[in-house]
């Protein structure tokens, strides 16, 4: 039975973007997910926010796509937020430290200066 495809939408406002992802993220997925978020960057978008509320799974490789993003948008002076995360997602980054990545109810509570560096505490 193959995959559930991973549905992109990006819906842009000046300099600030919403990505709503749909379907799983994985190794077959998660090229998709950084060259979306990739592209925000290189157009010169300051505020990326991830809507993962649509998110059936997340696994290491989507994990590992969201920290690069992070990582590049970082360097361009400009703040990725992920939303919503899917339950198991929330628990991954908890265990590994990278809740930083998430904004709002799910986000790290042992990371607050984190999610404040990126983009401000909700």
């Amino acid at each position: 039975m193959p995959l559930p495809p991973l549905n992109v939408y990006r819906h842009d406002r000046t300099s600030h973007t919403l990505i709503t992802l749909a379907g799983e993220i994985d190794l077959a997925t998660a090229p998709l997910v950084r060259a979306t978020l990739a592209t925000c960057v290189r157009d010169g978008i300051r505020a990326v926010d991830v809507d993962l509320t649509a998110v059936t799974r997340c696994d290491a490789d989507g994990l590992d796509a969201f920290l690069a993003a992070s990582r590049l948008a970082g360097e361009a002076g400009a703040a990725l937020r992920l939303h919503y995360p899917p339950p198991a997602m929330a628990r991954m980054t908890e265990v590994s430290g990278t809740g930083f990545l998430l904004h709002g109810p799910h986000a790290a509570r042992s990371l607050p200066h984190r999610v404040a560096a990126a983009g401000g505490a909700s």
